[in-house]
């Protein structure tokens, strides 16, 4: 008799705007963290972390001396992993996937579809503990604008099917798909969202103060989804409310 092992996980995604509050004037940083570690997340997948500013340093007396991939992860989460999507006089940001189980680092993608706009992919491999299937994740915020999103699904969907096997795997992020186009190829590449197969629609994330557009994303392919959650009382953290799901890997 073969006995098959399975681990319930969760997993969260939110854009932390950089660590600033809504209209840019307070730091949130230190309340992000805390929120966000109150959840006990097995993956957390960041987009706009501001992985360094100096004008940050200089503007707010509290802000991480350190980079925030250190800063967040620091005795709470095993591995992390940050892709630099733009740069800037100050420092820079882009996208990170947080891990409490080791991470095998992948590579960050270039999937800009503007030249205003520097957007990526990051790619990382996690394993649970007593598991040895793997799990592909990638982190993600797409354009703004429709066109150069159909573009940058196509390439994600590409990348995907080159790097994954065919193997369970998560793809969460900020998608700014009010119009909800994405997850008609993703269903075709194989993915459920969270939130659609729970309750038929993806999560209204957007504005957080006032929450109208589903823009925030986490689609899984070859896991099982028990639970999923809008964290509504984290609206004065960020523009966006994070989602958070738990996960089982059979």
């Amino acid at each position: 008799m073969t006995i098959t092992k399975s681990a319930r996980f969760t997993v969260m995604s939110m854009n932390v705007h950089k660590g600033l509050s809504p209209l840019h004037r307070h730091s949130t940083i230190y309340q992000l963290r805390e929120k966000m570690r109150s959840h006990h997340p097995d993956l957390l997948f960041l987009q706009e972390l501001q992985q360094e500013h100096r004008g940050r340093i200089r503007r707010f007396g509290q802000w991480p001396l350190t980079e925030l991939t250190h800063f967040l992860s620091e005795e709470f989460w095993h591995d992390w992993h940050y892709g630099k999507n733009v740069e800037y006089r100050d420092g820079h940001h882009g996208n990170a996937i947080l891990s409490k189980h080791p991470q095998q680092k992948g590579n960050n993608y270039d999937i800009s579809a503007y030249r205003f706009e520097g957007r990526g992919l990051l790619h990382s491999v996690t394993k649970l503990d007593g598991i040895d299937k793997p799990i592909h994740c990638f982190c993600v915020h797409l354009a703004l604008f429709e066109r150069g999103r159909e573009r940058q699904l196509d390439a994600i969907i590409g990348h995907i099917q080159n790097l994954t096997e065919g193997g369970p795997t998560i793809v969460a992020g900020d998608f700014n798909d009010w119009r909800n186009r994405v997850s008609a190829p993703m269903r075709a590449a194989g993915f459920n969202e969270v939130f659609e197969a729970l309750t038929g629609s993806p999560a209204k994330t957007f504005p957080s103060i006032k929450p109208l557009l589903p823009m925030d994303r986490i689609y899984v392919r070859g896991l099982k989804i028990h639970s999923a959650e809008i964290l509504h009382e984290w609206l004065k953290l960020s523009d966006h409310l994070g989602i958070t799901a738990e996960l089982e890997l059979v």
